[in-house]
């Protein structure tokens, strides 16, 4: 039987403040991210039956895995698997994660698994670019992975604009900056029997229902249209990358000395 996958978005890092921060290479949690991670660990309702758990190595997401499902962790002696395929889309420095070299120092003595990142994990190019063809193939491969694991309760914790394209729901994809999905939301999917090599998942009805209520799913056609029509990489994220460029000559300006006036 293929596992059941609990999708997590991370909780609020510094880049999640300002448009401006996302210059800001990987950043940390918030205070209020660390408060948001301590709500997970306290609202999750499926803690007594995780037996993995698997985070994007951009630190804000290793540290959600930390500190919402630490517990589980400790009473299972698991570690954090660090999958970079799991890793945010753009090539934004926020969405830039550190080397294995940093990480390794980050996480040492915590129960993190870096054996899957290596170098160059982080450079934004070939399999790693930040482009549609590319995510795409990336989720794939981190959705065949999980499908082939024996564990049969398997925590997710990832970075909403990928979680469109790791899930393939595209519903909702505006609701924030770039994404349909709340800091720490969690959903519950299984694996879809058809297409096994697509490893398609499917949302399980009691996520849907906690959600969504009563609306009626989207079916795979709907869902491709949408995405369609309403991608991560839209002007959205062009006047995100303009800004974010602004915000980085401006403190190279001061940092030089320079004043605009």
């Amino acid at each position: 039987m293929t596992p059941r996958i609990h999708c997590v978005r991370h909780a609020q890092g510094y880049h999640n403040l300002s448009v401006a921060n996302h210059s800001m290479r990987d950043p940390l949690l918030t205070p209020y991210g660390e408060g948001q991670c301590r709500d997970l660990a306290r609202l999750f309702p499926y803690h007594d039956k995780i037996d993995a758990v698997v985070a994007s190595p951009i630190r804000r997401t290793v540290y959600t895995a930390l500190l919402g499902f630490g517990s589980d962790l400790d009473r299972k002696s698991l570690n954090v698997i660090a999958m970079p395929e799991l890793q945010e889309t753009s090539d934004l420095p926020c969405d830039t994660g550190s080397s294995p070299e940093d990480l390794a120092k980050e996480f040492d003595g915590k129960p993190v698994d870096l054996g899957l990142v290596q170098p160059g994990w982080n450079t934004k190019k070939m399999q790693w670019a930040a482009n549609a063809r590319s995510i795409e193939a990336r989720a794939r491969a981190a959705r065949l992975w999980l499908m082939n694991r024996p564990e049969k309760d398997i925590v997710v914790v990832t970075h909403g604009g990928f979680l469109h394209y790791f899930t393939e729901d595209w519903s909702g994809s505006d609701r924030f900056a770039g994404t349909g999905w709340a800091n720490t939301e969690f959903r519950t999917y299984t694996f879809s029997s058809s297409e096994p090599e697509q490893a398609h998942l499917i949302e399980t009805p009691e996520s849907r229902q906690r959600r969504c209520g009563d609306d009626k799913s989207l079916d795979r056609e709907e869902q491709a249209q949408l995405k369609r029509t309403s991608p991560p990489t839209s002007q959205t994220e062009k006047v995100r990358r303009g800004t974010c460029r602004l915000a980085i000559m401006a403190r190279r300006r001061d940092d030089i000395g320079f004043s605009a006036f």
